[in-house]
């Protein structure tokens, strides 16, 4: 099937006409879309390894916004988006710059790339510091068909010059899909609407857009949806708790919430997200939360490896919250929150409830299980998912879609819209605003 790449003449047209296929495409998706939250046959979510690469006849480009662990991966966790992508293109796979201000630090990773069995990917990969500079530099045979934006949160979505990093690949590569790591952003409250503003700009120029909630691909929850759709269930309570390991979190920027908003809006956002997959729109007026913070006596922690005392005492982060509320279908949602655990691993779940039906997601990280309670019996059956990758399976669908795989259009539906992400954002900031509601003021 021929491929759905945008013309050189891209570079000379402010807008890039879209196919009436294409178009069809878009309307069936928002239809899908409008009658419930899009799903995947869990059998259809392949490991990696058991996968070929995407084979056609030629290079398919891609543009690397932010060259740091999220892109090129650490030892802090699975993500390494340059890893999915090198495996689901293999040689195909043409990563044309990489935009980063830490140009030492983009150049360093580039090299250690250029030393492995893909350099064909990267030898002619060029470094910019930014957008612009790489527009300015560019050739035709440069054009991205994708761009994966993986800078810090702080500097996109937002409609403010050098924090818009998703309206100015839509200016300059009009039709080019866009890849966004997750939370849509991590300003002040105020600016929530700025990245709904950025959201509605995506869904105008119909472009083919993912965000980076990985949670959604897993085979354990796409079988929770498989269970719910097949049984015709309502959702009545989701539960879902989130212990990380804070002794393996040696990022200073993550304990200071003035940088990255704090645990529920940067790394909570995930379970927040995964709630809402499964009982919908949350009623905002109806969330009330709790915090246990750094000063009080049960919030002391023994193995914290950054230096605390260097951040200003307004800015360090809770340790424990705890947030209820009200889906807009009256069922009810709960989400617990601790920065507790010592070690290496996280400690996760979330429950499902539904009439006769129990399923509880654990382990989503690392090896996910899923255990069932059905009608008509009291025993928990569970369900094991070696080797699923769902950092795999997101990248996967979005090339699907940018290649046009349709064949069967259920195995290449994106799980997150930029919209479902703002939505998530907004959930986890009324969570932070509820708990410094509540928070009792120190004596003096």
């Amino acid at each position: 099937m021929a491929s759905r790449r945008p013309s050189a003449a891209i570079l000379d047209s402010p807008v890039i006409g879209m196919t009436s296929r294409r178009a069809s495409v878009l309307e069936r998706r928002q239809s899908e879309m409008s009658s419930r939250r899009p799903s995947i046959d869990p059998s259809r979510l392949v490991p990696m390894d058991k996968t070929s690469h995407l084979a056609g006849p030629d290079d398919f480009n891609v543009l690397f916004v932010g060259a740091g662990n999220i892109m090129f991966g650490s030892d802090e966790g699975p993500w390494n988006h340059s890893f999915r992508f090198e495996h689901k293109l293999g040689p195909r796979l043409k990563v044309v710059a990489l935009i980063d201000p830490a140009v030492e630090r983009a150049t360093a990773v580039l090299q250690k790339k250029c030393d492995t069995f893909v350099r064909s990917a990267y030898e002619h990969t060029r470094v910019f510091k930014t957008l612009e500079d790489f527009v300015k530099n560019m050739t035709r045979k440069d054009m991205p068909r994708a761009v994966v934006v993986g800078s810090p949160p702080m500097f996109r979505g937002t409609t403010q010059s050098g924090r818009d990093i998703e309206l100015q690949v839509l200016k300059h590569f009009p039709g080019v899909a866009l890849f966004v790591e997750k939370p849509a952003a991590t300003g002040p409250s105020s600016e929530i609407e700025e990245a709904f503003k950025v959201s509605k700009a995506i869904t105008d120029s119909q472009t083919v857009c993912s965000v980076g909630y990985m949670l959604r691909y897993l085979k354990a929850v796409q079988m929770m949806k498989q269970i719910i759709h097949e049984n015709n269930l309502t959702v009545m309570a989701t539960i879902a708790r989130y212990a990380c390991a804070y002794e393996a979190i040696a990022k200073p920027d993550w304990w200071d919430k003035s940088k990255s908003a704090g645990p529920i809006v940067e790394q909570g956002t995930h379970f927040c997200d995964l709630s809402r997959y499964f009982g919908g729109e949350v009623d905002m007026d109806t969330v009330q939360a709790h915090s246990l913070e750094w000063d009080e006596n049960a919030g002391h922690l023994s193995k914290m490896v950054v230096d605390e005392t260097a951040i200003p005492q307004e800015n360090r982060i809770p340790r424990v919250t705890s947030a209820t509320w009200k889906y807009e279908s009256g069922a009810v949602g709960s989400f617990t929150h601790l920065v507790a655990l010592q070690g290496h691993d996280y400690s996760c779940e979330l429950e499902v409830y539904a009439d006769g039906y129990q399923l509880k997601l654990v382990n989503p990280y690392v090896q996910p299980v899923l255990y069932i309670r059905k009608p008509g019996s009291d025993h928990e059956e569970s369900h094991r998912f070696p080797d699923d990758d769902p950092f795999f399976s997101e990248i996967s669908v979005l090339i699907d879609n940018i290649e046009d795989i349709e064949e069967d259009p259920e195995t290449s539906t994106i799980l997150s819209s930029f919209e479902d992400a703002c939505r998530t954002y907004q959930l986890t900031w009324a969570i932070r605003e509820a708990t410094e509601r509540n928070r009792k003021p120190k004596p003096q």
